[in-house]
């Protein structure tokens, strides 16, 4: 195996690997809060959070944790300011204590907090300004939900580097860095190869935040309760299938719901951490495979859903979930013995079948979505096994897997920027933001 091409993909895995504390876009605006409350040195008198329409539309419809149930971007902000630790990035809200639930409310009524649609070409964007007794502090976060692009105090600018948020936004092609890329070959290697001691921990501790999320989403009253009613629909006696579904969707139940549980999320979503994990722990567990066989199969699952949202993007209108839950049926292919051939087909078999599937923000269906996808994961396994698969010229299916992760890629990126939109317009349409 290539040196360089194994320290860049351990470094993915841990760079991606990381915990987050409830849905990502709403922490991220209590992440920027809490650092323009640092930077300004007092909770704002008057606050101003201008987000781009993606964020809004992923964090309209969810709890933030530690808030006692409130929902939404001013929510999140006020979260930020009162309570949140911006040392701890997307944990920001783990430390809030139960007593500051009351502050976070009053701050809420005192009215001070202004949401406005941030006019960028930037999926993903913000700038939360606030002001106290004179002064005045700015942070903005650009590209993703812990870069941030711009600080300034007092018309001070104390950091710039909205330039490189920017030149992402420029080329119809997600920005390629200097380091060897993601490609399916050197991942199937890759996680034959690695030294198990250097993805143990990153991989272990995944596995054991996201089955803890998932455990407590079938134990409590989240959301739409969709892993529940699939273990209930199957009888006593579900399959490895329905249980493979039920604690992916459970994960998601219970995040979307509130729960302040952490997970380790992947491509910078909660939601695709958990849905990239579970269904390979849930058949490892059946079929009572060894940890290192789990583990290098959740480190592929991992490695190939950032490999084809790469080329998607930060946000767009394609469900992540897709994303997480076609790797996870070639995690399960690698997991069960599967060569390259048959864990390749899977992928694609899977991507064919749920590529259509949108993204209309992070709300308590995305686990039924979440479902859905590691269905077709699993359905795209068993049609490999059966050496069925979907061919060249059928649709956007083409030959090779690159080609095809290329093709969802360009679908998710440009085809589907007008969906977006009309997704968003029919969103604020029905109810402000």
């Amino acid at each position: 195996m290539n040196v360089r091409i194994k320290e860049v993909y351990t470094e993915i895995l841990k760079e991606q690997l990381i915990p987050a504390m409830g849905c990502t876009e709403p922490v991220s605006v209590a992440y920027g809060a809490a650092r323009m409350r640092a930077l300004l040195g007092d909770i704002p008198e008057e606050m101003y959070v201008q987000v781009s329409r993606n964020i809004i539309k992923n964090a309209k419809s969810v709890i933030v944790p530690h808030t006692g149930g409130l929902k939404g971007i001013e929510a999140a902000a006020a979260a930020g300011v009162i309570a949140g630790d911006e040392t701890l990035e997307l944990d920001v809200l783990s430390s809030t204590r139960p007593q500051q639930y009351q502050e976070i409310a009053a701050y809420l009524k005192k009215d001070v907090i202004r949401v406005e649609p941030l006019s960028t070409d930037i999926l993903f964007d913000m700038i939360i300004t606030g002001v106290s007794e004179g002064h005045q502090a700015r942070v903005r976060i650009s590209g993703h939900h812990t870069f941030v692009t711009y600080l300034e105090k007092d018309g001070e600018i104390l950091l710039d580097r909205r330039k490189e948020a920017e030149e992402e936004v420029i080329s119809e092609e997600p920005v390629k860095e200097e380091k060897p890329a993601l490609a399916v070959v050197d991942i199937l290697e890759y996680v034959r190869e690695v030294p198990l001691e250097e993805i143990r921990d990153v991989i272990e501790r995944q596995i054991g935040y996201n089955t803890a999320i998932a455990e407590e989403g079938l134990r409590g009253d989240y959301g739409a309760n969709i892993g529940k009613v699939l273990l209930k629909s199957s009888g006593p006696d579900p399959s490895i299938r329905i249980r493979a579904k039920a604690m992916a969707a459970a994960g998601s139940d219970a995040r979307m719901g509130g729960c302040e549980m952490p997970v380790i999320i992947v491509c910078g979503s909660g939601n695709q951490g958990i849905t990239a994990s579970l269904p390979v722990v849930v058949y490892a567990k059946a079929y009572q495979i060894n940890d290192e066989q789990l583990i290098r199969a959740v480190a592929l699952s991992d490695l190939m859903a950032v490999h084809v949202k790469e080329g998607i993007g930060t946000l767009s209108a394609f469900c992540g979930a897709v994303c997480s839950g076609c790797s996870a049926g070639a995690g399960i292919a690698y997991l069960l013995g599967g060569d390259d051939k048959l864990i390749c087909h899977t992928f694609v078999n899977a991507l064919a079948i749920v590529s259509g599937m949108i993204c209309d923000g992070a709300k308590p269906s995305c686990a039924a979505k979440i479902a859905a996808s590691v269905d077709a994961g699993i359905l795209g396994y068993e049609m490999a096994v059966e050496g069925q698969e979907f061919y060249s010229g059928e649709g956007i299916v083409t030959k090779g897997i690159e080609g095809n992760i290329k093709n969802i890629g360009r679908l998710g990126r440009i085809g589907m920027k007008q969906t977006d939109e009309e997704i968003m317009n029919i969103m604020f349409n029905q109810s402000s933001c």
